[in-house]
């Protein structure tokens, strides 16, 4: 009897210590384990990533920095700079194109605002191009820190004064690239005639080089100190970020393969010929759009076509990154639907996307509003680990001028010229994918990720209009302008979000 009582005893005592044991293991893997939150529409096994994901291990190079050489933000004025001097009229601003577009205007018209002496009203959005959003100025950027932001430089107000409501205003295009001579003569000679001038386009209308360095210091305030986005877009934007964080270092993928941008180059390969003639009929249709008849062969050869989702699969698999790689894509609806999509979904299925990160209500204030919605994808683009478009779009410029204007995160820029070859050269069985094709890739991408260089002037030989086109935008590259050595930077100032 005292035996049967020991070896009960015992049992008992090994089954405590097993449960104490269980108990302890589950407490020590909650630690460690990360919960993604209940909307994740993710398939199930991503649900739980690896808590040591093996690019952050084995793979370094991939993820590190770019060395910045101490470049740093130098956007505080020279000391020759003065207050504003007193107005001369008001100038009103009709911006035109999507977000990017109309963001660079919006800040070249804060310089010119200050060249001509004018009160800046705060510029209308554009609500009539293709995306047809109907967002005010206040949806989209924070309209009070705008104005206030820029106090010491250039007075803003939200409308124009009742007592100018009846004035003749004298619509305007200004002169694209134009320079200091232009606005200080032609522009300015007419306040003698008007109080208020209307700029009838934003884009463009200021020189990319030569001009002064105060002139171009404000540009670069206005752009990454002033023109922030909405509160609510950046709360929305912040959440998404630490969402897709969640999941580990990412890369930001600007898919351009939308119909808007393919219908526009004329891009069609890998579309059926229906698709093609659809594309067609939207660029006869678009007064816009000059450019009617396009070679679609001619377009590819030159690296002038946005990489399809296929494309953009190669290239990073050549690049090294592995298939576990988080992939937020910054893109609107991809054009041929979602089995587009299926050949970068096989080789990356963390496919991310602001649908999958957030819930159908939280989403639902900027529904039907394409201006805030591509807000949120600069917010997760600006962020994210590693930037790449696949074309050489406002959003893609914008996007690398404030990374480079942050610290120089890395960016890749696909040599799309040279890589078509490549792609066409896999498709026709002439190369295969593996190690010789991925030394050929990352050899000629080196120089490709966003290290700090001077912005590039225009191409040799090329004049009148051409030579300014050829000219890299001064929103893409700050530098020299706005970025400084760390060892002669004196004053710098910088908002990071």
């Amino acid at each position: 009897m005292q035996m049967r009582r020991w070896k009960a005893v015992g049992l008992m005592r090994r089954i405590l210590s097993c449960a104490i044991c269980t108990i302890a293991m589950v407490s020590l893997l909650s630690v460690h384990l990360h919960v993604f939150p209940r909307h994740s529409k993710l398939p199930d096994p991503y649900k739980l990533p690896n808590p040591f994901p093996v690019w952050r291990t084995n793979c370094p190079r991939l993820w590190k920095p770019v060395p910045n050489r101490d470049y740093m933000p130098c956007t505080q004025p020279t000391p020759n700079y003065t207050a504003p001097p007193e107005s001369r009229g008001y100038l009103l601003a009709h911006t035109n194109g999507g977000l990017n577009q109309m963001r660079a205007g919006i800040c070249d018209m804060v310089a010119i605002a200050r060249i001509i002496n004018a009160t800046l009203v705060v510029p209308e959005l554009d609500k009539k191009s293709y995306w047809q959003d109907s967002s005010n100025f206040s949806d989209v950027f924070n309209e009070d820190h705008f104005i206030n932001a820029l106090a010491n430089d250039v007075k803003v107000i939200k409308k124009l004064p009742m007592e100018m409501g009846g004035a003749t205003k004298a619509e305007k295009y200004f002169k694209s690239w134009s320079g200091m001579d232009y606005y200080q003569g032609e522009i300015a000679s007419m306040w003698a005639d008007y109080k208020v001038i209307l700029a009838a386009k934003t884009d463009s209308r200021l020189a990319n080089n030569n001009l002064p360095a105060d002139i171009q210091k404000l540009r670069c305030r206005a752009c990454y100190e002033a023109l922030c986005l909405a509160p609510q877009i950046e709360a929305m934007g912040k959440l998404l970020v630490d969402r897709m964080r969640s999941y580990g270092t990412y890369i930001a993928l600007h898919l351009r393969y939308e119909k808007d941008i393919l219908a526009f180059t004329g891009c069609t390969h890998g579309l059926s010929p229906a698709q093609a003639d659809e594309l067609k009929k939207i660029r006869d249709v678009n007064d816009e759009w000059k450019v009617k008849d396009i070679d679609p062969r001619e377009q590819r050869s030159k690296g002038f076509c946005p990489l399809t989702p296929k494309e953009a699969a190669i290239f990073l698999s050549a690049l090294g990154y592995p298939s576990n790689t988080p992939i937020y894509i910054a893109a609107g609806e991809i054009y041929g639907g979602d089995s587009y999509m299926d050949d970068l979904r096989s080789r990356y299925p963390m496919l991310m996307s602001k649908e999958k990160l957030a819930s159908i209500e939280e989403l639902e204030p900027f529904v039907n509003h394409s201006t805030q919605l591509a807000a949120l994808d600069y917010i997760l683009s600006v962020e994210s680990d590693i930037f790449m478009p696949t074309y050489s779009g406002n959003m893609a410029r914008a996007v690398e001028g404030h990374r480079r204007f942050l610290g120089h995160r890395r960016t890749i820029s696909p040599d799309k010229k040279a890589l078509v070859r490549l792609f066409d050269k896999i498709e026709e069985g002439m190369k295969k994918e593996g190690k010789l094709l991925s030394d050929k890739v990352i050899e000629r991408h080196k120089k490709r990720q966003g290290s700090p260089r001077k912005r590039k002037g225009p191409i040799p030989g090329t004049k009148g209009t051409d030579r300014f086109r050829s000219e890299e935008p001064f929103y893409v590259n700050p530098l020299p302008d706005c970025l400084c050595a760390q060892s002669r930077n004196q004053n710098t100032s910088v908002i990071i979000r």
